[in-house]
């Protein structure tokens, strides 16, 4: 299933979401102007790499600083390629705006970079052992995702369900949309506990972990009063309601 948008209009213009969509293009462009040696060390420099954090040791072997925490912060704005980078920034194209709009421009960022970092130790705690990086935004837009279904669950997606060779597009419930999205990552994410927390080159727990921070953090991150609350729409909330990280490269491709 492919998010096409949704039916929620904004108050005010996402400016946080559109700055976050122009830092991860920008260093995606920069990105691509360096050699393949260059990303690769650039992705264990500022990457997510769990052993790099669990065994000082094997970090001075492969030539790198101790420590690595800011790689938990940096992780978030790299990319494995073009179709990892558009497929994050899509998903918080259409869902980031709204969360932005009922958050403000200054708790929205902040709870951005929180749910990325949940999502970034989920990581780590589910594979401790990896020397593989882990790059990308999945985690932290895991959250917004978290957040929008937490106060917009019944609002309509429209959504491309390729069958076969034939492109159905549905408009779905958030609830559905989400919680579909949700269930996947956590199936996938408990068969690939034999692989050491990740398989098919996904961290599947980060998303788990930022989608899991996003839904009960939102509250807290949203403004008060009912004057900040979005335009009254009644048909998209349901009744009662208060409310990739990607490996970067193949294994074999590593030394």
């Amino acid at each position: 299933m492919f998010p096409i948008r949704d039916e929620i209009p904004s108050r005010r213009a996402p400016v946080v979401t559109w700055v976050i969509l122009a830092v991860n293009l920008a260093v995606f462009a920069w990105q691509w102007t360096l050699p393949e040696a260059g990303v690769r060390r650039l992705f264990y420099l500022f990457g997510l790499v769990p052993a790099r954090l669990a065994d000082p040791a094997w970090a001075a072997a492969a030539g790198l600083p101790p420590g690595g925490l800011l790689s938990l912060l940096t992780s978030m704005f790299l990319h494995g390629g073009l179709l990892h980078l558009v497929s994050n920034l899509w998903s918080l194209w259409i869902f980031g705006d709204n969360v932005e709009d009922r958050m403000g421009r200054l708790r929205f960022p902040l709870f951005y970079l929180v749910c990325g970092l949940v999502a970034g130790g989920m990581h780590w705690i589910s594979d401790p052992a990896s020397m593989i990086p882990t790059v990308g935004a999945s985690g932290a837009i895991a959250g917004v995702l978290g957040a929008y279904l937490r106060w917009y669950p019944g609002a309509k997606v429209l959504t491309l369900v390729p069958i076969v060779i034939y492109p159905l597009f549905v408009d779905l419930p958030a609830v559905v949309f989400l919680g579909l999205w949700f269930l996947s990552q956590l199936a996938s994410g408990a068969m690939s506990l034999g692989a050491g927390g990740a398989a098919g080159g996904v961290a599947w727990w980060a998303h788990v972990g930022g989608f899991v921070a996003g839904f009960l953090l939102a509250n807290r991150f949203a403004r008060r009063g009912p004057e900040q609350l979005p335009p009254p729409a009644r048909h998209y909330v349901l009744p009662h309601t208060r409310s990739r990280a990607y490996r970067s490269v193949p294994r074999a491709d590593w030394p």
